[in-house]
C-alpha cells in the first residue's frame, strides 16, 4: 500500500458497497453542483423523507455524511433508511447542530457515538495518515473521509483548503484510494472513484471516522 515515505506496496481490496449519492437522483448530481438544476426540482425528492421539496433542496447539500452512512448500512445490514430519517436522528445525537439557516455538521465524535448505539457499528472518530487509512480499508473497514469538494476531479488545481465533504473509502490499490463520493459526477466519480495516493494528500484534511461491521450491541434495526 502506501509507506510513510511515500513508497507502495502491492495490494488490492475492494469492498462491494452500494453506491448513494446526496441527491436522490444520482444522475442529475453534476446539473445540480453546476447551478443548471434546482435541487428542489430532483424528481426523485419525496423518496428523501423530506416534507417539501425545498427542506428537501436545503438538506441534500449537507446529506455527504448521511449518503455515507446509508451506503455503510445498506452494505452491513441490508437496511437504506431515508435520509431525512437518518439526518433527523443525526440531529437529535448532536451530530449536526442547526442554528436557523445554519449547520454545522457532520460533527464526528457525536456521529460516531450515535452509529455504534444506533446501529451497532465499530465506529470511531480519529485522525488518520493516509497509510492508516489504506490500513483500516484493506483491514475490511469502511472510512469516511474529511475531504475538498474538489476530489471529484481529482487531476484539476489543488484546493486551497481541505476538508468540507465526506466521502466513503470502499478500497484501496497500490496506487490509488478508491471511494464513493456522494456529490460525485455520474460516470466519472461517483461509484468506486479512483484517486491516486500521489495527489490524495491535497485534498484530505487528515481526519476521518472508521466504521467497521455490526457488534453484538443493542442496535435498533428496522
Amino acid at each position: 500500500m502506501v509507506d510513510q515515505d511515500g513508497a507502495v506496496r502491492p495490494a488490492r481490496v475492494v469492498h462491494e458497497v452500494p453506491y448513494r449519492a446526496q441527491w436522490e437522483s444520482a444522475e442529475l448530481v453534476r446539473d445540480i453542483v453546476d447551478g443548471r438544476l434546482d435541487a428542489a426540482r430532483d424528481p426523485r425528492w419525496g423518496q428523501s423523507g423530506a416534507a417539501t421539496a425545498e427542506e428537501y433542496a436545503w438538506w441534500s447539500w449537507r446529506l455527504c455524511g448521511v449518503a455515507c452512512l446509508r451506503m455503510a448500512l445498506e452494505h452491513w445490514w441490508g437496511v437504506t433508511p431515508a435520509a431525512m430519517v437518518l439526518a433527523a436522528e443525526c440531529l437529535a445525537a448532536g451530530a449536526y447542530v442547526r442554528d436557523g439557516e445554519s449547520l454545522r455538521g457532520l460533527v464526528h465524535v457525536p456521529f460516531a457515538d450515535y452509529a455504534r448505539r444506533r446501529w451497532g457499528l465499530a465506529a470511531r472518530a480519529a485522525e488518520l495518515t493516509p497509510v492508516e487509512v489504506a490500513a483500516e480499508v484493506t483491514g475490511g473497514r469502511l472510512v469516511m473521509l474529511s475531504v475538498h469538494p474538489s476530489i471529484r476531479e481529482p487531476d484539476g488545481p489543488e484546493p486551497i483548503r481541505r476538508g468540507g465533504h465526506l466521502v466513503l473509502a470502499v478500497g484501496a490499490t497500490h496506487s490509488a484510494l478508491l471511494i464513493h463520493n456522494p456529490s460525485g459526477f455520474p460516470g466519472e466519480s461517483q461509484a468506486f472513484a479512483r484517486v491516486p495516493w500521489r495527489s490524495f494528500g491535497q485534498f484530505y484534511a487528515g481526519r476521518g471516522i472508521v466504521l467497521g461491521p455490526p457488534g453484538a450491541g443493542d442496535a435498533q434495526v428496522w
